[in-house]
């Protein structure tokens, strides 16, 4: 879900040619449950093979990733890996809420009730290990690299940013902000037109906002992360207020406010995150057959749609570039 910060943030639109030849390390987690919510039929069922595979994700994953290398991107995917023990109650929160929302997706169907039946069906969306294992193969057939973190994705995406293996994060969350990303792309694998992009630079939001990284960090301390509750009634815009005039540690003594979890250690998530350094960035060629064999044969995809999406990767054909390359 991410911290809400959509109050006090303003992102810029920025045109795809500004992507191009640039490496992108996409939110896998986040890229993929866009997927599963938003690929479904008219009544919110995913789609699914013969043996009632899920494959709403790899349908997301060929079509919409072929449709940004044509247009000269680099993409890597970078996968969670175990979550923090912070994120426990929100873990728990989310699977409750999936098991209503697919009680009441259920209940709309049986009533005919379609446009109902989506809304719920988009929220019923989880992440199973099937879902994560076969999005990698799929990623291998493509010959298109990912990383596995050993925790938060974002906080990987933002290290390999940092480093400059890639040039930025594709995210919806304003938590890669939190985590340090220089530069963040929202929307880029939300649709196949490509054309709703936007464009957060850190440094430009922290100046634009009077605050450090550590402020902003404390300020979605109060809002509300994924990793604690936050304070009752304080918004972003709040936030920021009470931090320009104050300091965290302040304002919950001043208001006897007790978050009952260690603040260092929640500022600590985003600050000094525990990071995969041991990772190879390589694309190879498109496997052709292997995509088809996979997609066609064992998910019962249509062999022209994917001859199709096999046609726009044709630039991961060529000889590996280094990393410089791709920067220019």
């Amino acid at each position: 879900m991410g911290v809400k910060f959509k109050d006090i943030i303003s992102p810029e639109k920025i045109n795809l040619k500004d992507l191009d030849g640039k490496i992108i390390a996409i939110d896998g987690a986040n890229t993929i449950y866009q997927f599963l919510s938003s690929i479904r039929q008219r009544d919110g069922t995913p789609l699914m093979d013969k043996e009632g595979n899920v494959t709403s994700h790899l349908s997301g994953i060929l079509y919409r990733t072929s449709s940004i290398v044509e247009k000269g991107i680099k993409p890597i995917y970078v996968f969670d890996g175990k979550p923090s023990e912070f994120k426990g109650n929100t873990v728990e929160q989310r699977r409750e809420i999936r098991q209503n929302a697919e009680k009441e997706w259920k209940k709309a169907l049986k009533e005919g009730n379609e446009a109902k039946a989506r809304k719920f069906a988009t929220r019923s969306s989880r992440m199973s290990p099937y879902i994560v294992d076969s999005s990698k193969k799929l990623l291998e057939f493509m010959g298109i690299p990912y990383v596995q973190s050993f925790g938060e994705g974002e906080a990987q995406a933002a290290y390999m940013v940092r480093k400059g293996d890639a040039w930025g994060v594709a995210s919806q969350d304003y938590d890669c902000l939190l985590f340090g990303s220089p530069k963040i792309i929202r929307n880029l694998t939300i649709s196949g037109n490509l054309s709703d992009l936007e464009y957060l630079e850190l440094k430009k939001t922290l100046s634009q906002l009077s605050v450090s990284r550590e402020q902003l960090i404390d300020v979605a301390l109060m809002v509300g992360t994924d990793f604690n509750k936050g304070i009752k009634g304080v918004g972003s815009k709040t936030g920021l207020k009470i931090m320009k005039k104050s300091n965290l540690e302040s304002y919950l003594k001043e208001k006897n406010i007790n978050l009952d979890l260690d603040i260092d250690e929640l500022r600590n998530i985003f600050l000094n995150p525990e990071i995969n350094k041991d990772y190879e960035i390589k694309w190879k060629s498109v496997d052709k057959e292997g995509i088809i064999d996979y997609m066609c044969v064992q998910h019962d995809f249509s062999e022209e749609r994917v001859l199709s999406a096999i046609k726009k990767m044709g630039k991961l054909n060529t000889t590996q570039k280094s990393l410089e390359d791709w920067f220019k």
